[in-house]
């Protein structure tokens, strides 16, 4: 990921910025002074970013200042002017314990409460408090830019001026994805608190950040990245009060600053030095990464990777874990999450050393893999033509069209709905393949695509009842009383699948049959079993050797019994007989007659229920009696594997009722596969 955040509380978090983030993400003492650390390990000090520090200290830093400790501890540890002192609006809220909560709820409690009632209700408080934990105010916000790892091994082992080339358009393009964020994503809330926060959401003067470059990962590969730590004090337009920022765009839009940093850095790199960039698999639930072209992925990008290669495995475990716990494979989402778990888990300590040190050793390993000497090839790298640039009005209204179509499409395979930002993260990466003669030009062709996309989209929040006063309106004519890019949208298609699926589980109704309950019944079961009358016993069965069928004789009409037209009878078999028939030379027998002296059983209510697959007989026979074990053994096992006839041969799973689904009906369905039929088929 090219792009990611961290929320930093005002206590624990400020510790953190100044012994890690600050440091290189090394482990330094606090007692060691920010500047004699710099000095040791040769590691760039931090400067001052975003435009909203022209607000700190009446003009007197600028962007680009270096940044001391004491300024950090000032604006990230107390919320006050790094220059004055004076605070900038409310202090940071201090928030209670767990322990103090639980023990005023304690001392709550009505003190006639008996023992035992007393004791389950500190477990109930003491459960409720942990379950909410400790709340903390938030100082600030770590975001980390990365550029690809094909650029950072370039960087690595290229010449000194080759190195500061690259490493000035990876800070253009972090300055320039801040000032897009001043833009577009934060803003602070004004008004009456309500449920979900203050009702107005009010543009602000800009952002005030730090940023630190760090070179290597803790692996000791090369990867050049920069923290741009945020203050979450901010400056209202409005009435030029301080306030804190609000989180819910920061958060929101964090799908979409990856994509976006990796496309202007990309833009920057190829017209400084001509090279192109190639999409490259990462694997199975992962995006394609790009690439710089001329950079051996499978050989000098895995040398420096050994971070990855351990985070790739841990994740592979846990995501095994997860198969046998559950039995199906995680979601995208849950595997980010893995992921991100397993980067915490195989996180080891980092040892800070100088760039000089660090180069060195990259181009010797380097040249090891390469066979040659790694500065010269990088030189080779970089050697290119005049690369073809594009304006923003050099791409047609139809091809915007049609990358917006493609976006909604690309979104919808992975979510139900989706906002502004989903759009914006899926333009910029159909648009990856482009580079352009400016960011100007990236992000006007970035949102004229995620205007199409949206254009193509159904929304689904609905409009705006009341029109808003001028005051209350943004430049973009939206209300400030409704959050920017807040707005759901989904797809036809998609509704159209959940309907469809919807109807599908609504379906109670089992196939219908083609022949009669009672001739199912003696096809599957072949005739009843009846008691010998009187001399019966011992004789041999009618279907045995020796013997010869007899004709049923006639039944009389309207008796409620079926007729010799449904099937031919044969004497029954003795109940006691030493050889029992078996199912096969039943199934040809017709039905006999019941015999006079017993009372015939008739059936009570309708046909039984059973779930799929097992075949439910419709109609009882009254002539079957419950007393005999070996018949009900018979019929049990024909119930539970016989197929219904009506259906012939069923291969494994049964399928009676054959229904297509699309792509769009198997995600929604939740199917790790994607199988062509279902049955659905409940008797």
């Amino acid at each position: 990921m090219a792009v990611s955040m961290r929320v930093m509380s005002a206590g624990d978090g400020y510790k953190y910025l100044l012994r890690t983030v600050a440091a290189a993400d090394g482990d330094r003492s606090l007692s060691t002074p920010l500047t004699r650390y710099y000095n040791a390990e040769s590691t760039p000090p931090g400067r001052w970013l975003g435009a909203g520090v022209a607000a700190l200290g009446s003009g007197q830093i600028i962007e680009g200042d270096q940044v001391s400790e004491a300024q950090l501890q000032l604006l990230v540890g107390m919320g006050r002017d790094p220059i004055t002192g004076k605070p900038l609006g409310r202090a940071y809220p201090e928030y209670q314990p767990v322990a103090e909560r639980i023990a005023e709820r304690v001392a709550a409690l009505d003190p006639a409460l008996g023992p035992v009632s007393r004791a389950e209700a500190i477990a109930a408080i003491e459960a409720e408090e942990g379950e909410r934990g400790r709340r903390r105010a938030v100082a600030g916000y770590d975001c980390t830019f990365s550029i690809p790892k094909s650029a950072s091994v370039l960087w690595a082992v290229a010449d000194a001026g080759t190195q500061a080339l690259i490493a000035q358009a990876h800070h253009a393009a972090v300055a320039e994805v801040v000032a897009f964020m001043e833009r577009e994503v934060v803003a602070t809330r004004t008004g009456a608190t309500a449920r979900n926060g203050a009702v107005a959401q009010a543009d602000v003067t800009g952002l005030i950040a730090t940023a630190f470059d760090h070179y290597n990962s803790r692996g000791g590969d090369p990867h050049l990245h920069t923290h741009v730590v945020i203050s979450n004090k901010v400056q209202t337009v409005l009435d030029g009060k301080w306030r804190s920022l609000d989180g819910r765009p920061m958060h929101a839009a964090t799908v979409a600053l990856p994509e976006l940093h990796e496309a202007v850095f990309a833009d920057h790199l190829t017209r400084m030095f001509g090279v192109e960039w190639e999409a490259r698999e990462k694997g199975r639930d992962r995006n394609p990464t790009w690439a710089v072209v001329g950079v051996p992925g499978g050989g000098l990008v895995a040398e420096f990777s050994i971070r990855s290669r351990h985070i790739d495995a841990e994740t592979d475990r846990l995501i095994d874990r997860y198969v046998q716990e559950h039995g199906r494979r995680p979601s995208r989402a849950t595997i980010m999450k893995l992921r991100a778990q397993a980067t915490l888990s195989t996180r080891p300590e980092k040892d800070v050393h100088s760039l000089a040190d660090l180069t060195a050793d990259w181009r010797a390993r380097a040249g090891q893999v390469l066979g040659a000497d790694a500065t010269s090839w990088a030189r080779l790298v970089t050697a290119n033509e005049e690369p073809l640039l594009l304006r923003a009005d050099d791409v047609p209204l139809d091809v915007i069209a049609s990358i917006g179509a493609a976006v909604v499409e690309a979104v919808g395979e992975k979510r139900s709905t989706w906002r502004r930002w989903n759009l914006t993260a899926e333009a910029a990466r159909q648009t990856m393949g482009y580079r352009f003669a400016s960011t100007e030009d990236r992000e006007a062709v970035v949102g004229l695509v995620a205007d199409a996309a949206e254009a193509a989209s159904l929304r689904l929040t609905p409009p705006e009842l009341a029109s808003s006063p001028a005051m209350f309106r943004r430049t973009d004519g939206t209300s400030v009383f409704r959050p920017r890019h807040s707005t759901v949208f989904s797809s036809e298609e998609l509704l159209a699948a959940e309907n469809r699926l919807l109807d599908r589980s609504r379906t109670t109704t089992g196939p219908t049959p083609t022949t009669s309950p009672r001739s199912s019944t003696t096809a599957l079961l072949g005739p009843p079993l009846t008691p010998p009358g009187p001399g019966e016993q011992g004789k041999p069965h009618a279907s045995s050797p020796g013997s010869s069928p007899k004709p049923a004789a006639p039944r009389a009409p309207n008796s409620g019994e079926p007729s010799t037209s449904d099937a031919t009878s044969s004497k029954p078999a003795p109940m006691h007989s030493s050889t029992p028939p078996s199912p096969s030379s039943r199934a040809g027998q017709g039905r006999s007659a019941p015999s006079r002296s017993r009372r015939v059983r008739r059936p009570r209510g309708g046909a039984r229920r059973a779930p799929w697959p097992r075949t439910v007989i419709a109609t009882a026979s009254p002539t079957h009696p419950r007393s005999d074990p070996q018949r009900r053994a018979t019929r049990r096992r024909s119930t539970r594997s016989a197929p219904p006839p009506h259906c012939g041969p069923l291969p494994a799973p049964h399928r009676c009722r054959h229904l297509s689904l699309g792509p769009t009906d198997q995600r929604l369905a939740g199917s790790g596969s994607e199988p062509d039929q279902i049955g659905l088929s409940s008797l």
